[in-house]
């Protein structure tokens, strides 16, 4: 009899060989990708929002803004339950069947809820924490004028607040026959 998977917590993995439970680990991939998806769902209908994002690990949430009004900001006024993902693809990994043809990746999967932030000292917070991780070269006042307050009434600025979260990664040796990065090889065979 097969494993009745959806009675699991959602961040419990079938493969335990390649969860990732350090938590330091986590951590700096959520601060160092460099966008992110939310998953939100509306009447059985879900929803994904491609962002960038800033991750608070004093908060242990993470920040993103959309336009004040949209669909984003009327599903999480509904359901402020949500789901965030980030990953990243390492070398196929190519093998003498199909079946085990296989790719390197990590990725983060997390549960929570979201909220709008009202109170604007956190938004405002939020916004330079974003400007920070994405234009860390670049200074408020010295390279470009300040989030100003006629722009937060155009802005909607939302924390993540994770509840669960888990990590995954496949990393085969560095010196696995064939590896190879995606697109770094030329196209010799198509299927009709």
């Amino acid at each position: 009899m097969s494993k009745d998977y959806l009675q699991q917590p959602p961040d419990q993995l079938r493969r335990k060989d390649r969860e990732m439970e350090d938590e330091a680990w986590i951590t700096a991939f959520l601060q160092s990708a460099p966008f992110g998806v939310f998953a939100f769902c509306q009447g059985g209908q879900p929803f994904v929002n491609s962002n960038i994002f800033v991750y608070d690990p004093g908060r242990r949430a993470i920040y993103f803004h959309t336009a004040r009004e949209g669909r984003t900001r009327s599903i999480v006024a509904q359901n402020p339950r949500g789901c965030f993902s980030i990953s990243e693809m390492g070398r196929l990994l190519p093998a003498e069947s199909a079946l085990e043809m296989s790719v390197e990746y990590s990725g983060i999967t997390a549960f929570g809820i979201t909220r709008v932030v009202e109170d604007k000292e956190e938004a405002f917070a939020a916004l330079q924490l974003l400007l920070d991780k994405y234009f860390p070269h670049l200074r408020p006042g010295r390279d470009y004028s300040a989030t100003t307050p006629e722009e937060w009434k155009r802005t909607a600025v939302y924390r993540f607040d994770i509840e669960l979260w888990s990590g995954k990664q496949k990393k085969a040796d560095a010196d696995f026959t064939g590896a190879f990065l995606y697109g770094s090889t030329p196209k010799t065979h198509t299927t009709s």
